[in-house]
Parts: C-alpha cells; structure tokens; sequence
C-alpha cells in the first residue's frame, strides 16, 4: 500500500486514468494517474471546488476555470505558466514559441513545463515539439497517451 503522503484529497475518474488533487497550506497541486491512489481520511474541503472543476473540464474542455492559486513557482515558473493559460482551447504551440513568447529558451520551458503543480489550469499539454509531440509528465510511463488524449478532447471540442 502507499503510504499516508501519497493519499489525495480527491480523486476524479478520468477516460485516461484518474486526476488526483492535494491540497497544501500554501496551495494545491494535480497529478495525473493511471491508477487510483487512496484518498486521505479527512479530504481538505478545497479539494471538492477543484475536483467540480477537473471533472467539468472532462466534459467540456471550455469550461471557464475558476483563478486556482500556484503553491509554488519561480517568477519565470509563473510567467511560463501564465503563457500557457494564454493559448485557446484546441490550439498548441511549440517549446520555441512559448520561449520567445517569454524572453527564454526551449529548455527552460520544458523545465517550467515539468515542475507545472496545476497541469490543465497551466494547460503544459498545448506545449508541443517542432517536430512531434514533445515529452509529458517527465517522461513518465503512460505520460505521452494522457497528452495525446486531451489534446484529442480538445480539438474534438473545437
């Protein structure tokens, strides 16, 4: 079993798995699963507000969200993630635009990219590579087929 850190406030089916939320002090952070995790026995009652909102983007990926407040970030971290939250619904860009879009360079978008606690408010999945793809959830096993999905629910929904 995982141990009692692992254990989400709140835990939202999903076509490709599951998105878990945790709730901090400081703030909150999303984490897709393949797999359920256990929930904690005693949820942070901020988990519900966004769980409501995961799930309506789940069914419509042009639900208007609701300000969720980063619980971490460097300036360029959230100047990263305030650019992605830019790009429309259905559309992407590549690491190079994002990096022009904010005085940097392809590497360091893929870094904020992948230290992104709130994946779908900081919408990392519209990132993609000049020539493909891109990487996902740090290359985790089943990352790149959860990016595939929303990418295809958003241009479904377009």
């Amino acid at each position: 079993m995982k141990s009692l850190d692992d254990a989400l406030d709140a835990l939202i089916p999903a076509p490709f798995g599951f998105v878990g939320v945790r709730c901090y002090e400081a703030g909150h952070e999303l984490q897709f699963l393949l797999h359920a995790l256990p929930l904690k026995a005693n949820p942070d009652p901020r988990a519900r507000a966004i769980a409501e909102q995961v799930a309506a983007y789940l069914q419509d990926p042009h639900m208007a969200w609701q300000e969720i407040t980063p619980n971490r970030g460097t300036p360029f971290q959230l100047r990263v993630w305030q650019a992605m939250r830019e790009i429309p619904v259905g559309e992407t860009r590549t690491y190079g635009q994002l990096a022009a879009a904010t005085q940097s360079g392809p590497r360091a978008v893929a870094n904020a990219c992948g230290a992104n606690p709130l994946p779908l408010f900081n919408p990392c999945h519209r990132i993609v590579a000049s020539n493909g793809l891109g990487g996902f959830m740090q290359g985790i096993d089943g990352g790149l087929n959860i990016k595939r999905w929303l990418l295809a629910h958003e241009q479904a929904a377009r």
